[in-house]
């Protein structure tokens, strides 16, 4: 689940709290083209307000005026298309051929304590599915060991909230500040640990936290996940090597990479097997990491990583 779709369910509890009658909006499929993923959320209010993204046009504007004209989901859970005639891609802004499907739900303050539940486990990075019933709009949790897509199956929605991803980055170094700034723009929340405490203290980084621990400690207190990818940048065996050993025997993080030349990979993995990490713990690890691009530079080194871990999400996401 990306970071906009967790402030939606933030926000939609918050306004719940304060007795808000609300909307839930949430894409149940496309066709052709396409801005946003199927399970994007939108949600609105009473008053008028928004969070959350559909098409990042038209669509939301369209679709809070017919809510705030009470034209729909006034009682129960209701669908609309768009896209579907040629008027409604001018009208709206849709890309050519794009058609997108949106289950609308009326949200009353009733059900905070469920939206509150719901954004606590998010935040907690646990993975819960919202289960719908689109007739009657009763609307239960469920806690999940895996993501599942997005389904309807006759009238029962079932939806799977799950944590964003976490970019894990063992190094306050030059390859950091890049990351850190590119991989929030696509929904990963970073963080920096470095045991030199004259480069955290000194560190260009503003955007992320930069923790002064050993790095083996730190991940220790983190939740290496299948939404979690640790790169180590420091080029310090005594401080890569132990935060991979760490990370590798965890076998639950969806990429563990190390930044080195080829033959500085090969003596890393020659000195991770005789620290005791089995070969196929070792078989996991992305060194040289990145696609190989020709990248030198920080930022031209930071943009092949990230190219790279794009291309593992997408392929998660086909399978």
């Amino acid at each position: 689940m990306n970071s906009l779709d967790h402030q939606v369910v933030v926000q939609l509890s918050k306004w719940l709290a304060a007795g808000k009658q609300c909307w839930l909006c949430t894409i149940i499929s496309t066709f052709g083209s396409s801005p946003r993923p199927v399970g994007s959320l939108l949600a609105c209010n009473e008053d008028g307000l928004y969070v959350g993204s559909l098409s990042g046009g038209c669509v939301e504007d369209d679709l809070r005026e017919s809510i705030n004209r009470r034209e729909l989901a006034t009682e129960k859970p209701e669908k609309i298309k768009y896209g579907v005639t040629v008027e409604d891609v001018q009208r709206l802004g849709l890309p050519c051929g794009g058609t997108l499907e949106v289950v609308i739900e009326p949200i009353r303050p009733e059900s905070q304590a469920l939206y509150d539940a719901l954004a606590d486990n998010i935040t907690a990075r646990k993975l819960v599915t919202r289960v719908v019933d689109l007739e009657s709009g009763i609307t239960t949790l469920e806690h999940n060991d895996q993501f599942e897509p997005l389904t309807i199956e006759g009238n029962t929605l079932r939806h799977t909230y799950g944590p964003s991803f976490q970019l894990l980055l063992i190094g306050a170094v030059q390859v950091a500040y890049y990351l850190a700034n590119m991989a929030q723009a696509l929904d990963y929340q970073v963080e920096v640990c470095d045991p030199r405490a004259e480069l955290v203290e000194h560190s260009p980084i503003t955007n992320a936290p930069v923790i002064n621990a050993m790095p083996d400690d730190w991940l220790r207190t983190k939740t290496l996940d299948a939404q979690t990818a640790v790169i180590a940048l420091c080029h310090d065996p005594r401080i890569d090597d132990m935060a991979l050993m760490e990370a590798l025997q965890e076998n639950h993080a969806f990429y563990i990479g190390a930044m080195g030349s080829s033959r500085t990979s090969e003596a890393r993995r020659k000195r991770l097997l005789q620290l005791d990490i089995v070969q196929a713990q070792i078989d996991r690890l992305h060194a040289p990491v990145g696609l190989s691009i020709g990248s030198k530079t920080p930022p031209e080194i930071a943009i092949a990583i990230l190219a790279e871990l794009t291309s593992l999400r997408a392929r998660a996401r086909i399978q």
